[in-house]
């Protein structure tokens, strides 16, 4: 039988299968089943500062329209932090006492100490590693680039500073020179990078007017984006990676570790088929590993990267040219193939 366990932050894990920060991790009895249900290990539903300014605005807008009480807002903004990291405190505590796989909690923060500060207490209630879930949104006009930038390293190094636990960091894609920020990022000291960050995107109802969620899970297809880019780093960062957004099945993870990730995180396919799909998942892996002769997990981690492939050019080339060129024959030569027969 095929040998599956592997190391992630200096973590041991018995596959390489993690359930992603969600509503699917934010009690300890989920948490528990999905330890029976074959996950490797578990990040915590995150822990989100804006959540907290959020309630907080909320009684300070109903304090404004009924008792005017300014003097009970201190308390109150003192109140809701304390609640909030109770509670979370709470999920990890309770969640290291029921399972024995690695518990990882994650923090969501904007620009400010609070990174600090959520860190210490998450990593004192028994977190086994700390995962800063990232993004100062571009849209942001009042700061550069390289002020933006730099915020990742200040809050990276003030954390660093003060945790000892393994930390990694979830960022996005919204780099200007990705491969070069992804390489300073993993020289910081953390130990994993997670690749990438999914993003709630907005649609437009056109006869109300307003803004409403779009496509809140994931599809395989979306694999594509860290599947590229964590091939190009494989064996060129310092630190581990980890595959997320896209992984619905054996496939999906079997691609994430050939490019080269020690772990994958999988969510919205856990939604669609429920959590008994994790063993579908890691029989598929097993079963392709036995077929192939891959005794375990290094046998077969980044032979696809770029730098073990014959044709490292591939992960650059603009392919979208070339197969319209193909394709596409000239003008009143007869009806082209539908766009969703095109492999870009």
């Amino acid at each position: 039988m095929a040998d599956i366990s592997t190391k992630y932050l200096g973590l041991t894990l018995k596959n390489p299968l993690v359930v992603g920060s969600s509503g699917l991790t934010d009690t300890p009895e989920k948490v528990q089943e999905l330890e029976k249900k074959g996950a490797g290990a578990v990040v915590l539903k995150s822990i989100f500062e804006e959540e907290i300014e959020h309630t907080y605005r909320d009684i300070l807008r109903e304090e404004m329209d009924t008792s005017g009480n300014m003097e009970a807002l201190d308390y109150f903004d003192y109140q809701i932090r304390a609640e909030t990291l109770d509670r979370f405190r709470n999920l990890v505590e309770e969640s290291k006492e029921k399972v024995s796989i690695p518990v990882i909690a994650s923090v969501n923060c904007s620009y400010s100490h609070e990174w600090v500060y959520f860190a210490q207490e998450l990593e004192s209630a028994g977190a086994d590693a700390l995962e800063l879930n990232m993004f100062f949104l571009p849209s942001d006009l009042d700061r550069t680039r390289e002020e933006r930038e730099a915020a990742y390293f200040a809050i990276i190094d003030r954390v660093e500073e003060e945790i000892s636990v393994p930390v990694s960091l979830k960022i996005s894609h919204y780099f200007t020179d990705l491969g070069p920020m992804i390489k300073r990022l993993s020289e910081t000291g953390i130990e994993g990078l997670v690749l990438f960050n999914r993003f709630w995107q907005p649609d437009f109802d056109i006869e109300n007017l307003e803004i409403v969620p779009s496509r809140v899970l994931s599809t395989p297809d979306e694999i594509s984006l860290p599947l590229r880019w964590i091939a190009i780093m494989a064996g060129r960062v310092d630190c581990d990676l980890a595959a997320s957004t896209g992984v619905h099945d054996a496939e999906g993870l079997i691609k994430a570790l050939l490019a080269g990730a020690q772990v994958a995180q999988a969510v919205s396919t856990f939604y669609m088929n429920g959590t008994d799909h994790i063993q579908v998942i890691l029989d598929g892996l097993e079963d392709w590993m036995e077929e192939h002769e891959y005794l375990n997990l290094d046998h077969l981690r980044g032979l696809m990267s770029q730098a073990a492939s014959a044709d490292p050019a591939a992960y650059e080339r603009v392919q979208f040219m070339r197969y319209f060129g193909q394709r596409f024959g000239p003008p009143g030569e007869g009806r082209p193939q539908a766009l969703d027969e095109f492999t870009y």
